[in-house]
């Protein structure tokens, strides 16, 4: 006699799990069952679904290795219909033999583990590419931020990966929407379902600060074609916004190359001759007591050996009355050359998430910690060290003069460095990342650098650190403008 077992394939384990069951406390032989998703009974091989099979009598419950278990949950969730019949096959064959799944040559373990890794794979790849947009709220309204995702899986992983979503992003209430089923968060329910949804029509201001991150990260000496395919497959370039840049950045890859290679900076002069041509070129002294005075003094600092080898001080800019100052660790390879802070693809970056929350970099005063680029080179390219803490602490006296001459009300400490800078000790950045009182009433606000994020390896861990970053901006923005932050 023949079964035909009908399932809603959706990634239920408990659904197949029943099924299986039953079939297998009936002695049902694999070859005897047709496995149906629900809607493939009505179509060409139409089956009428049959009930139940009663056990057989003194049958057992089956007992099989927990490995099983975590193999058969993910191979559920993959699209391909044979996968029901491939784990009864299997479930059947453990009865049986219980090392089965340590027999690494049998094909049917073989096509299992390779189904459950393109699961794993496309999870993975679901927490790298969403990209939320925001909903607007009604005017005159007040709540939770809410956002909205599409995506599209080739897999059924929606309930697989929704707890995910519920832990990085458990402050904003978010619908996430694919063709294969939806999950939502409103701050006290994780809801999932399993029909189609449809794309929703939605842009937002992070669109364009994804792609000034993607431009930013993007190096034209690394590119690898083939790899990066495999790291963000075409497929998913349609729902990202950022993706759009790619082919002109891979066309222009070889150009920029050359380009960089053209303009790649040499090392700098010996200090002693950088201080023969300031003494034939003297500006005009600044007023006493002023930033451009302390400009102009630092310009000669030779506190610490940093400067022996680095182009030019890199000072502070910005408004003398700033209500805001935000603190990073110290110049990099671009901020060096131009005597600019903040320039380099960090700034950009900076300069992007500043935008998204509102602030202007003109009304904004930025400073270093350290106001000379430490390196070490290799090659044609000039590679960042950390100052060490003496170096540090020596040029403390540079920016807590800036801090005494702006008097600004919140001061953004971006690093570890700026914060042992501001505070003088060597605590957790973790454990102080939000606003705290400095000794002297000011507002500190502290977070991570933006560099930080660029150096992130995983694609996941850094939409997370970005959105963290971003919602750091927005409440500072908030803080500033005297109404509620909002995460």
């Amino acid at each position: 006699m023949r079964h035909c077992v009908v399932l809603k394939g959706r990634g239920d384990f408990e659904e197949w799990r029943v099924a299986a069951r039953a079939l297998l406390l009936a002695g049902v032989e694999p070859q005897q069952v047709d496995w149906l998703m629900a809607g493939d009974e009505d179509g060409l091989f139409a089956a009428t679904p049959t009930p139940p099979p009663d056990p057989l009598a003194n049958a057992k419950p089956p007992h099989v290795p927990a490995e099983f278990v975590t193999l058969a949950e993910a191979v559920l969730c993959h699209a391909e219909p044979m996968r029901f019949g491939l784990l009864y096959r299997l479930l059947w064959r453990l009865s049986r033999d219980r090392n089965l799944l340590e027999i690494r040559s049998d094909a049917d373990v073989v096509q299992a583990r390779r189904w459950a890794q393109s699961v794993r794979r496309e999870y993975h790849k679901m927490t790298a590419f969403v990209r939320f947009k925001e909903i607007p709220l009604p005017p005159g309204t007040a709540g939770r931020r809410r956002f909205i995702a599409w995506f599209e899986p080739d897999h059924f992983i929606i309930a697989r990966v929704a707890p995910f979503f519920q832990r990085r992003f458990n402050d904003m209430d978010w619908l996430i929407a694919t063709p294969k089923g939806s999950a939502s968060w409103d701050g006290e329910q994780l809801l999932t379902t399993d029909g189609p949804a449809d794309k929703p029509d939605l842009s937002d201001e992070t669109d364009d600060l994804w792609r000034i991150y993607y431009a930013s990260i993007f190096n034209p000496a690394r590119l690898k074609v083939k790899m990066m395919m495999t790291e963000m497959p075409k497929k998913y370039w349609k729902n990202l916004p950022e993706a759009e840049l790619i082919p002109g950045l891979i066309a222009s890859a070889e150009a920029r190359v050359i380009e960089m290679a053209e303009r790649a900076p040499t090392l700098p002069p010996a200090f002693h001759h950088r201080l023969r041509v300031a003494e034939l070129v003297e500006e005009p002294l600044a007023e006493a007591g002023s930033l451009d005075a302390l400009r102009q003094q630092a310009a000669r600092c030779t506190r610490c050996p940093i400067h022996c080898h680095a182009t030019q001080t890199v000072f502070g800019e910005g408004p003398a009355d700033a209500r805001v100052m935000i603190v990073g660790e110290q110049p990099g390879d671009e901020e060096d050359l131009t005597g600019r802070p903040f320039v380099g693809p960090a700034g950009r970056l900076l300069n992007g998430v500043m935008a998204n929350a509102g602030l202007d970099r003109q009304s904004i005063y930025l400073t270093n910690a350290v106001k000379h680029f430490k390196y070490q080179p290799r090659g044609k390219r000039r590679i960042h060290q950390r100052a060490s803490s003496g170096e540090v602490e020596i040029c403390r006296w540079w920016l807590a003069q800036e801090i005494a001459l702006v008097k600004p009300r919140l001061i953004v400490a971006m690093g570890a460095t700026a914060l042992t800078s501001l505070t003088g000790e060597r605590v957790a950045l973790s454990d102080m990342r939000g606003e705290q009182a400095m000794a002297d009433g000011t507002n500190l606000f502290v977070t991570v650098h933006p560099a930080y994020l660029l150096r992130l390896p995983d694609e996941a861990k850094r939409v997370e650190e970005l959105g963290r970053f971003k919602a750091d901006f927005r409440q500072i923005a908030a803080s500033m403008a005297g109404r509620p932050s909002s995460a």
